[in-house]
C-alpha cells in the first residue's frame, strides 16, 4: 500500500508540474458510500448495503472554462453487499472456513466486503459562481477496480444435520474477479473559500458492467435437482457521498 501511496503522489506531482495551474487542478477525498449487489437471477436477491469508504487523490484538467477531464487513484474499502440465495448449493468451496463443503439449504446469506484500487477517468461540466459558490456535474464517469482484498461472511442451514452454519470475516480473494469496471453519473457544489482552494461535496451512483464474483466455488441446485456451477452475473453497485478538497 505505501508504495502505490508514493507512486500516486508522484503521478500527481508530474500532472500538476505538466500544465499552467489554470489549467489542473487535483485535490483529495474522503467519501463514504452505500454499497449494494445485484443479479441477474431471480433466485439470487439484494439482501442489504454494506457502508464502505473511499480514499484518494482527484485531478481535473481544464480544457475549456468550464469543461474539464478528471481522473484519480485511490482505495474503495469495503466495497460489496449482501446476498441471499434461495438456492440449496455449495459455497466459497475454493476459500478455506469452517462451512466449506457443507451443502446448506435455500436461504443462505453471504456477505461481500471487497478493498479495491481504483482508477476513476470522466468529464465534468461546471457552471459558473454564483457568490462563493458553482455547481458541477460529471458524466459519465468510468472506474477500474484492482481488488486488494476480499472478505466474506457466510450464513447458512446445513442440509445434513439442519443445523446453522456461518462463519465470519473469511478471506474469499479466489471468489472474487480481479478486475471490477463500473461506470457512473454525479454532481454536487464547489464552495470557494479562497482564491485557490475549494471544498466539493456531490453525490455519485457508481453501476459494474462485469461480473465481480468468480464462479469456480459455487455449485447451486438447478431445477433437474443437479448440483452445476452457479452462472448468475453479480454486479457491484453503490452511493457516494463526495466530500473533498481542490486546490
Amino acid at each position: 500500500m505505501k508504495k502505490i501511496i508514493s507512486l500516486s503522489l508522484f503521478i500527481f506531482f508530474i500532472w500538476n508540474n505538466s500544465f499552467s495551474q489554470a489549467d489542473f487542478r487535483f485535490g483529495f477525498q474522503v467519501s463514504p458510500t452505500f454499497n449494494f449487489i445485484a443479479s441477474d437471477e431471480n433466485d439470487i436477491k439484494n439482501n442489504g448495503t454494506v457502508v464502505g469508504l473511499k480514499l484518494g487523490m482527484l485531478g481535473e484538467y481544464y480544457f475549456r472554462e468550464n469543461y474539464a477531464f478528471t481522473g484519480g487513484l485511490g482505495f474503495a474499502f469495503n466495497s460489496g453487499g449482501k446476498m441471499l440465495f434461495n438456492q440449496e448449493g455449495v459455497f466459497w468451496s475454493e476459500s478455506d472456513h469452517t462451512v466449506k463443503g457443507d451443502t446448506l439449504v435455500g436461504g443462505t446469506n453471504l456477505r461481500y466486503g471487497v478493498q479495491y484500487v481504483e482508477i476513476p477517468v470522466g468529464f465534468k461540466m461546471v457552471t459558473r459562481y454564483f457568490g462563493q459558490i458553482r455547481a458541477y456535474a460529471e458524466l459519465p464517469v468510468f472506474t477500474i477496480g484492482i481488488k486488494t482484498q476480499a472478505r466474506g461472511d457466510i450464513n447458512g442451514t446445513s442440509r445434513s444435520t439442519g443445523d446453522a452454519r456461518s462463519e465470519e470475516k473469511i478471506d474469499i480473494k479466489k471468489e472474487v474477479n480481479p478486475l471490477n469496471i463500473s461506470w457512473g453519473i454525479g454532481g454536487g457544489a464547489e464552495y470557494e473559500i479562497s482564491e485557490s482552494t475549494s471544498i466539493v461535496a456531490g453525490l455519485f451512483y457508481n453501476q459494474g458492467f462485469i461480473d465481480m464474483t468468480s464462479k469456480d466455488g459455487t455449485d447451486v441446485k438447478s431445477n433437474d435437482g443437479e448440483f452445476r456451477d452457479d452462472d448468475s452475473k453479480i454486479t457491484l453497485r453503490n452511493l457516494t457521498l463526495r466530500i473533498g478538497v481542490m486546490f
